[in-house]
């Protein structure tokens, strides 16, 4: 991981901050905030209510004008970017039609009752225990979008502006990138996961490698993952390179009939094979295989967790 990533609220560059949670990985998700004058948004909760309390006390000790918060942008639906929601529940709460269409599916209750059952659940209870038995899934309200929009809509924070960036389907069905054109920062959701494998939950990755693309044409010098530290335009283009490789290598896989998981196991990770959380890799090929195969069902998410748990448990 790169030098310097520590826990905490990090300046990014006139009233821009982002927020950041080591290491990263399953849960560990980042958040930011922009402030002018009064006005104040912030960007994603974290995955729980202390999580999500501990860092909105750190930035109201840093900024006082961020103990009022006037808008929520909520990147994607995932529980680790929205289940503190309530914490700012008076705020204007905004995020892509999609994306609050995707929130109510997998309340922070369902969670909860996963980790309670996990014991029972074998490897892949062991493997969800291991991932979020570190996280309070109690007492969590959803608490959803008041606002939506669907492709593109500009926010103004006091004087500065914000434009948000509809490119999901990918990570989930509604990402949002974050720009603050004027401060040259972009917040990037889990569009980039900075030093680890990816999760496309919802693909497809043909998607995921044109966000990259725009996001390469953009004029920005800091870009903040949703998981990971901050990152620049390198990390974008490993990203690309890393999804072109596995599409190619996942086409063989399937045209010869491999299972997702025999996949896994064969595809080599090349430049990338020092990235946290490898079992990824193999919800990375089943989201492949779909779009290969035109699967129109739902992903079977307790089969994408025990073929992850079984790829965790082989190291």
């Amino acid at each position: 991981m790169t030098a310097g990533f520590k826990r905490g609220l990090r300046d990014v560059g006139e009233g821009v901050f982002a927020y950041l949670q080591p290491d990263g990985g399953w849960g560990w998700s980042n958040a930011g905030l922009l402030v002018d004058g009064e006005s104040t948004l912030l960007i994603d909760t974290l995955f729980d209510l202390r999580l999500t309390a501990q860092m909105l006390s750190e930035m109201r000790r840093a900024v006082p004008a961020a103990a009022r918060i006037d808008t929520l942008v909520n990147t994607h639906a995932n529980g680790d970017h929205t289940y503190g929601n309530q914490l700012v529940g008076d705020a204007r709460i905004v995020a892509s039609r999609r994306t609050a269409e995707e929130m109510p599916e997998l309340p922070a209750s369902t969670m909860a009752a996963l980790l309670e059952n996990a014991p029972g659940l074998g490897e892949v209870g062991e493997f969800f225990m291991r991932i979020f038995g570190a996280f309070d899934f109690s007492g969590i309200d959803a608490t959803l979008p008041t606002d939506t929009f669907e492709g593109e809509l500009t926010l103004r924070v006091g004087a500065s502006e914000l434009r948000l960036l509809e490119v999901g389907p990918a990570h989930t069905r509604g990402d949002t990138l974050v720009l603050a054109p004027a401060q040259r920062v972009l917040f990037t959701g889990d569009i980039l996961f900075h030093g680890m494998h990816p999760l496309a939950w919802a693909g497809p990755i043909s998607n995921w490698v044109s966000a990259c693309e725009r996001i390469l044409d953009m004029d920005v010098d800091v870009i903040v993952p949703g998981h990971g530290p901050l990152a620049d335009k390198h990390a974008i283009r490993e990203l690309r390179d890393y999804f072109e490789y596995l599409g190619e290598e996942a086409r063989l896989c399937h045209a010869a009939g491999m299972a997702p998981l025999d996949a896994a196991r064969k595809i080599a990770l090349d430049r990338w094979a020092q990235w946290q959380e490898p079992e990824r890799l193999v919800l990375n090929i089943i989201t492949i295989y779909r779009e290969l195969d035109n699967d129109q069902e739902p992903l079977n998410v307790l089969e994408a967790f025990r073929d992850m748990a079984e790829l965790a448990g082989e190291g």
